[in-house]
């Protein structure tokens, strides 16, 4: 049990910074809220073939829903499952509301430069973003929609989305166990539609276990038909390997 098990390993990444590792598969990614109040902007791809990567279309629509939360599957562009969300202690997670830009951030929160203010300087998503795919030869041209972990809009009765405030709290928790090897990259800057009059910046702790076994019973694996049909997918892309 996760609950009970050491981690692999345990790290800090701090507001307003960027982080990218390649998660094996067969092992679980636990992202923590570690003061509250977080945003986690997340990008997925094959390290075989990085021109397969998370489809946020894709992941929504076979699942029928508009948010992420336990139980639901990220799909890939190709049909497979990159990760299944085991763990939920929020219940919504965003993934329409793209990230934030350089732009956006000094219009809202003005331009604080590193020799200003060094390593608590202004970052902002998508810069974030590039300068780690830049670390495996991607670009500007590889960015997609984008996961937002801890955070939830909502919409009004003409579909105009909202940020809702003092969504997550400390301690709040995601695991996602992932179904094959995938380049994880991570951003701690804003949500693009935070309307709070500083820059928010808080932490996120992430840690890495061993994932027990998925069975034919897995909650995730029998979610939907097309979540079944993913992880056929994935069994065939596994075959020979």
């Amino acid at each position: 049990m996760l609950e009970t098990a050491a981690p692999l390993y345990d790290d800090l990444i701090p507001g307003g910074s960027h982080w990218s590792f390649v998660m094996r598969r067969g092992h679980v990614l636990r992202l923590i809220d570690e003061s509250g109040g977080t945003n986690v902007g997340m990008l997925m791809y094959n390290p075989e073939n990085a021109l397969e990567r998370y489809n946020m279309p894709d992941t929504l629509k076979n699942q029928h829903t508009f948010l992420l939360t336990r139980g639901h599957v990220l799909l890939s562009d190709m049909g497979r499952v990159f990760a299944s969300i085991i763990r939920d202690d929020l219940g919504w997670h965003d993934t329409v509301s793209g990230t934030c830009s350089a732009g956006l951030v000094t219009e809202r929160w003005g331009a604080k430069t590193y020799q200003q203010a060094h390593n608590r300087y202004h970052r902002d998503g998508i810069t974030s973003f590039l300068n780690e795919l830049a670390k495996y030869g991607l670009g500007k041209k590889d960015l997609t929609a984008n996961l937002n972990w801890f955070s939830k809009v909502k919409t009004d009765e003409e579909g105009n989305l909202a940020f809702v405030s003092d969504h997550s709290h400390t301690g709040a928790t995601v695991d996602l166990r992932f179904e094959m090897d995938t380049i994880v990259v991570l951003h701690t800057c804003p949500h693009p539609l935070n309307p709070a009059p500083e820059y928010p910046s808080h932490p996120l702790r992430y840690q890495l276990f061993r994932a027990a076994a998925v069975t034919d019973a897995d909650p995730c694996r029998l979610s939907s038909p097309e979540a079944a049909r993913a992880f056929a997918n994935n069994a065939l892309y596994h075959m020979f390997q």
